[in-house]
């Protein structure tokens, strides 16, 4: 795992690298330049981030309400439903993406904020969903039915004693949702590009036009957010609770 990311960090700060040399044989910043020459790379960073948080609060939307069904509740096929969660990960999603297109064609979301959404939506799904079934199905039943027992009502009981109780959990799937939803290309170059770009999209055309030290600088610049948002995450709930709620049975 270090070995890739220390040699990513190298490249990006070298000006010539070529093989069978291991070491580039000069460094600098020149690059750098290069990449914050791109007139759309600001407009990209700033898709990148509006949709992964768009899409991190929609699939909460979606998905809470179904964690929790599922957890405490049970009906026919509850199992193969929430299995199905699985599939779209399972293979490939290019052919998944390029039937999803036709659809979003009809619907005129080809080349639209909300097909991206929707696309990153379908792609985060499976954290939103199983890390807080498990949070759920954790939470003391005899301190909600003593909070019913004193009065509260079932709405009451939820926002007071469950989603409390939940919400190491549900952080930790949010957390992955968005970061999830901020490395995402695939969907997002075939359902938004050329209207809708973002790091992740940007970055392809560049790669293929430029050297691969550029490709190094956009996998710099979009490793930076994800650290600060797990250092964050880390220091809002403590080693331990990440790691409970990671493993959580």
């Amino acid at each position: 795992m270090y070995g890739p990311l220390l040699n990513t960090i190298m490249l990006a700060f070298a000006t010539q690298y070529q093989a069978p040399h291991i070491i580039p044989s000069a460094f600098g910043f020149t690059w750098w330049k290069n990449v914050f020459s791109q007139g759309d790379l600001l407009q990209a960073f700033f898709n990148s981030f509006l949709i992964a948080i768009l899409a991190t609060i929609v699939s909460m939307i979606i998905c809470l309400p179904a964690a929790y069904a599922i957890a405490r509740y049970e009906f026919k096929g509850r199992s193969w439903f929430l299995f199905s969660f699985l599939l779209s990960n399972a293979f490939p999603k290019i052919g998944l993406y390029t039937a999803i297109g036709i659809i979003f064609y009809k619907l005129q979301l080809m080349g639209t904020l909300t097909g991206v959404v929707l696309i990153n939506v379908l792609n985060t799904m499976i954290f939103m969903i199983w890390i807080p079934i498990g949070a759920f199905q954790n939470v003391y039943k005899q301190q909600e039915e003593a909070a019913r027992d004193v009065g509260a009502g079932p709405i009451r009981t939820f926002f007071k004693i469950t989603f409390p109780s939940a919400l190491p959990a549900i952080i930790v799937a949010a957390m992955y949702t968005f970061l999830g939803a901020l490395d995402e290309s695939q969907g997002t170059l075939l359902v938004g590009f050329p209207q809708i770009k973002t790091m992740a999209t940007s970055m392809y055309g560049i790669i293929l036009d430029q050297s691969p030290m550029v490709g190094a600088i956009f996998a710099i610049l979009l490793i930076v957010p994800a650290i600060l948002i797990l250092w964050i995450c880390y220091k809002f709930l403590g080693k331990k609770s990440i790691l409970q709620q990671l493993f959580v049975k």
